[in-house]
Order: structure tokens, then sequence, then C-alpha cells
């Protein structure tokens, strides 16, 4: 499956608040990864006019696309969400896998998988979320929290002129109506959030996604739209193709080390050029001044390259990661160099926790990331950014961003008190270093994750916890099973009943297990490089819908939904379940030793104490007189229905199950 379908925000929020209270996590973050800030340090920065409290976010990618996505970013101390890039065709067909992170880092994937609508009330109730979250003093009191979410659309003026897109975009500087909407399902243990001061504009800015191909002219016209039309202040976020393809491949290749990628020259062609820049830019800022609204660039988007790998498919894809950061470095100081006028310059390109202090110190902000967060630790390792860069600020005694700038590289006196020319002083010498610097060369990038050469099947693995935290999506989580050697017999059901057969034994040796919540689940590819096993987490371990309709639509070979509302009729837990491409239904009955099993052709009582088939009736035709029934479906479904659906760990596949708790 391929096909995301969100989380409804009471399920979202009851899920956060019940995984905090009992296991000190959220979304699978433990609390110890959480940013509270840093004493006497303030990291704000200011971006088209709005505070935000630390200048890190995630890039307009993965990480910005789901609601849980946002709050994993904004628990990690990302306060600046630049949201998954919009389009008007919202019914893309990207190829599966489509993530590739294991040491450069290349995609093919570019923009929101959701639909506009459905974009539009996930950021929405993102916002509401944090909010919620907030308000419930998880993250201590006295803490600045100030956010801002930076829309990102593409990629040609038609599209972003549509009515659709228009009207996307007006929703979300007011969002009223989706607030009022959304305000209706926080009700019995969520009331206490309902009336919650929401704010009603989530954005306000746009950043511009150029991408590849998207002429001097368009970008122009897109930008006079955005700005006179529909009142947004903007950020042009550039391409790396910009810096020229003699240079990138000198950066590529004979100073990093990367002769196995090879460019892409048509996109050199079709990109903005660097004399189009250079004439484009300042006359946009002018027009923005004029509009009352503010400009800004950032650098820069992803390179394409050729296809050398082939574990993503097509001929092309997009780099990012290490090479792209010193391609990305170079490019700020070129348009420094050039360009005297003073405008806020962000930063995208191989972002970690070892270089955001110097980006920072150039005076970019915002700083965002991808690729880095996409590794084994995921959103985890955004604290270690923000503790790196406090580090740094306390080095140079300052108290804040702005004297972090001025004295990072000692250009106070030089720059004469302004920041913005202790920026441009220090990109210089930075840039320097990260071009000189052995850790983005290819020598220290060339590894991939190592596989073991076991296969993952539906229990048990070695249990090494890299697939949760690479999800994005939170996607894959841990539940626990008894470690059993069940002993079972098989059965022989026929006119006069049933008999025993000889069976077999369901081994579980661990109690730790891994799953897949599938309809949050992209398929992207990303735990399956950083397993050391083979097979893929997302297709091997147990998949679980959150509505019979996806599970009927999308199970394949592998799926189970666990039915709540069964419990209304009387039934402990109902759980429906594929296996080998064969479908099954299991029902437990609250309070008694039985079961139903339901297989294509019978359905059988179970007495569940100890697995005795009791009583089958054949289903459609009459078929053989005798046939046989494998009770290990029954077995496997058992176990998933009780260890998932039990609460000892909150998940998704879960959570609509534990009813409802005091806040």
């Amino acid at each position: 499956m391929a096909e995301l379908v969100p989380i409804p925000l009471p399920l979202l929020l009851r899920r956060a608040l019940l995984e905090h209270a009992r296991e000190g996590k959220i979304f699978d973050l433990p609390k110890e990864k959480f940013f509270r800030g840093l004493p006497g340090l303030d990291l704000s920065v200011w971006v088209h006019g709005h505070r935000a409290s630390t200048p890190l976010g995630p890039a307009a990618g993965p990480h910005g696309q789901l609601a849980q996505n946002i709050a994993l970013s904004w628990l990690g101390g990302s306060r600046i969400i630049e949201l998954k890039t919009i389009q008007i065709l919202d019914e893309l067909k990207i190829p599966r896998p489509c993530i590739d992170a294991a040491n450069v880092g290349y995609n093919v994937e570019w923009s929101q998988e959701l639909k506009l609508e459905q974009s539009l009330r996930e950021y929405v109730g993102a916002a509401m979320l944090l909010r919620s979250l907030n308000h419930s003093g998880i993250l201590g009191e006295g803490i600045p929290q100030d956010t801002v979410f930076d829309m990102s659309a593409g990629y040609d003026l038609r599209g972003i002129q549509s009515p659709r897109v228009r009207a996307w975009i007006e929703a979300m500087k007011d969002a009223t109506a989706v607030i009022d909407e959304l305000r209706g399902g926080l009700t019995g243990d969520l009331a206490g959030f309902r009336e919650l001061p929401f704010a009603t504009c989530i954005s306000d800015t746009m950043s511009l996604s150029t991408f590849h191909g998207c002429p001097a002219g368009e970008i122009e016209g897109i930008v006079e739209f955005l700005l006179a039309e529909m009142g947004c202040n903007v950020c042009v976020k550039l391409n790396p193709t910009l810096l020229g393809q003699a240079e990138i491949e000198h950066l590529l290749h004979d100073v990093m080390g990367y002769t196995d990628i090879q460019l892409h020259p048509p996109a050199f062609e079709t990109d903005l050029h660097w004399d189009e820049a250079m004439d484009l830019i300042p006359r946009l800022r002018e027009r923005a001044r004029a509009c009352g609204k503010s400009l800004s660039i950032k650098f820069c988007n992803t390179l394409v390259v050729k296809n050398h790998k082939q574990v993503l498919a097509g001929d092309l894809m997009y780099m990012s990661g290490p090479p792209l950061h010193v391609i990305a470095m170079n490019l700020v100081k070129r348009f420094r160099e050039e360009m005297r006028d003073p405008i806020p310059i962000s930063f995208s390109g191989g972002l970690d926790a070892h270089n955001v202090a110097n980006a920072v110190a150039m005076n970019l902000a915002p700083v965002t990331t991808c690729t880095d967060w996409l590794r084994p630790g995921g959103y985890a390792r955004q604290l270690r950014y923000l503790e790196n860069l406090g580090e740094k600020m306390r080095e140079a005694g300052a108290r804040d961003i702005g004297e972090f700038v001025l004295k990072a590289r000692g250009q106070a006196e030089a720059a004469a008190g302004s920041v913005h020319s202790a920026g441009l002083l220090n990109t210089p010498a930075l840039v320097e270093e990260a071009t000189a610097h052995p850790r983005y060369r290819w020598e220290k990038n060339r590894g991939v994750p190592r596989k073991i050469g076991s296969q993952l099947w539906m229990y048990d693995c070695i249990s090494c916890d890299k697939c949760v935290p690479v999800c994005p999506n939170d996607a894959n989580f841990v539940y626990e099973a008894d470690a059993v050697a069940i002993e079972y017999d098989n059965f022989e059901l026929w006119s006069g009943g049933v008999r025993r057969i000889p069976g077999g034994v369901l081994r579980i040796v661990k109690a730790k297990q891994y799953a897949n919540y599938a309809d949050l689940c992209n398929e992207c590819g990303n735990c399956d490089i950083f397993c050391p096993e083979d097979g893929g987490p997302e297709q091997a371990k147990p998949r679980f819908f959150s509505s019979l309709e996806t599970y009927r639509k999308h199970a394949g070979g592998n799926g189970f939904f666990l039915d709540w509302e069964a419990r209304v009729s009387g039934r402990e837990l109902e759980i429906y379940g594929t296996l080998d491409g064969r479908a099954y239904v299991l029902t437990l009955y609250a309070g008694a030793d039985h079961a139903v099993f339901e297989t294509e052709t019978e359905e059988v009582e179970i007495r569940v104490s100890d697995h005795q088939a009791l009583h089958w009736t054949p289903k459609g035709a009459a078929g053989a007189d005798v046939r046989t029934l494998d009770l290990l479906p029954y077995l496997k479904l058992k176990v998933l229905a009780e260890s998932v659906g039990g609460p000892r760990h909150v998940h998704f596949a879960n959570v609509a199950g534990l009813g409802e708790h005091s806040w």
C-alpha cells in the first residue's frame, strides 16, 4: 500500500497524552529527547515578521507531511515548520521505494501525497495538536514555544493560480471553518481542549519551490501573484544548478571525490541561470516592499542527478545529504559576494548536528533539514542540533542568536554591530572550512548499512530498534507478545463433526515484537534500508489498517484490522487478517471460553482454552466431504489480537480501543 490515510485529531491527541502518561513518550519519541529550552540562551529568530523560538525546522519533505510528523519535529525542538509542498496535481503516482538515505541521500518524491483538502485539514489539525500539547504542560512552563508554519507550493503559475490552490492558501490564512469542524471531535476526555484559543491564521508565509525547469518569467509571475493577490510573504527556494555545471562537477568530483554521481545536463539548461537570478531577486524584493510584504531566498533544493544506484526507479533521482551541504554553502558564498543587498537567506542542504552552528553563524535562518532525520534515531537527532548550537553560543559568550553571529568569528567590531554584516564576514571562512572538511567527502560517506543475511518474518527479529525512529510517519511500532511455544493440532472437518490430526508448534521467542500501521506507510523504503535483515519491516511484519475499507483494499498477502466496534455487540475483539493471501476473521467473546474463526470456506467454533474445534459450518458450496482446518492462522490472529490490541504499549493500532481517560 502506498496510500496515506491521516489519523483523526482526537486519536492523535488521545494517543499523545496516554502514551506520555504511561510510557514517557509521544509518538515513540522518548521525553528525554523533547526540547525544553537551553537555560540562559535565547535561540529565537524572526522569519517574515514572525518570532520562532529556535531557527531549526524540517525541510519541506516527509517530516512536514502528516500531523504526527509535525508534532515530532516540534517536540524535538523545531519551531519553523516548512510544510510539505502542495501543488494542483494532487494525485501523484510516486515510484516505490522513493527514499534511499543509506549514505548520501537520494529520493524520487517531491510533493504532498495527500489531496489538497486532506493537506489543509492535516496542517490545521497539526497546529491544533501543538497548541493542545503545549496547553497540557508536557514541555514545562515558561519555555518559549513560538512556532511558525511555512507553506510550500509549486510548481507553475497556472497551478498556483487555480481556484483550488487559491482556496487552499486562503484557508491556511484563515482556518476558522476547519478549526470549528475539528473542535467538534474534541469530546469526552478531550473536552478540556475544545475551547482553546486556536490561532486561525495557520500561515501567511509561502516558500516557492521552483524545482527544475521553472523559467525566470514563471518564477516572477508566481511571486507577484503570491505577494499582490494572495497577501503572502514569500521565500524563493532556488536550485543548486544555479551554481553552474562546471563548478558543481568540480566540487563533487575533484574536491569531494563523488565520481560515481553524474549530473543531468538538461537541468542546467532549463533551470534559472545566475545572471537571471541576479536580475530577478532585487526586483522581487522591491515588489515585496511595495506590497508591504517580505521576500527571502532559500539555498537550496535537492540536486537532480543520474540514477546510478538503481535502488530507486527511473533514470533520475534527487541528491541530498553531505555533498549537497558543500554545494549549498558555496552557493550562499557566491550569492553574497555578488548580491550585497541584505536579503534574508534560509538554508537547507546536508544540515546536521555538527554543522548547524556554522550555518546559524552565517546569519542563515531558518535552517532546515531532512536527510539526517531519516537515519537511525530519527526525530531524536534534532535535540543534539540545538545542544551543539547552545554549546557554541556559550563558547562565544553569546546570549542570543544575534550576539552569536557577531561573536562566533570575532566580527563584532568589523561589522560595526550589524548582524547582517557579521554574517557576510563569517561566510567565506566557514564555507572554506566546510569545503575542505573530510566529513563531507566520498571516503566518509560511501558505506551502507550492513545486512546480516537473515530473513524477516511475522514474529521475532534481532530487535535493533531502527525501523521505528527512521520512519518519518511513525508507521512502525513496538508491541509485546508472550514468548511461547504453542503446540497445536489441526482438524479434519467432516459432516459428522471434527477430529484432531497432527499439527505443529507456533514459536515466539521474544517478547518484543514489531508491526506496521499500513495507513501511515507510503512504502518509502527507508526502514528497509536500515534494517539489518532482509524482507523489509513494512512488508514482512504485521500490517495493520485503520478501517475495514482500507484493509480490504490494500491488505494484499499480509494485512490486519482490529474492529473495536465489535465490543458494542458484546464481542471482546474482532480481528480481520490476511495471511499468505488468504483471508480470515477471528472473533473472541468477552468472558467466555469461546471464539469463532472464519476461513474462506468455513466457520468454526473453537474453545479458546485448549484450541479445540467444536463445531463447523461450511461457507458457500458444500465442497469436499472432508476438509482440513490448519489452526496456525487462528493462533497467529489470536496472538496479534491479544498482544497488539492489549494495553502494554500505546500505538495507532490500539488507541481507539483503550477507552477514555482523565487527563
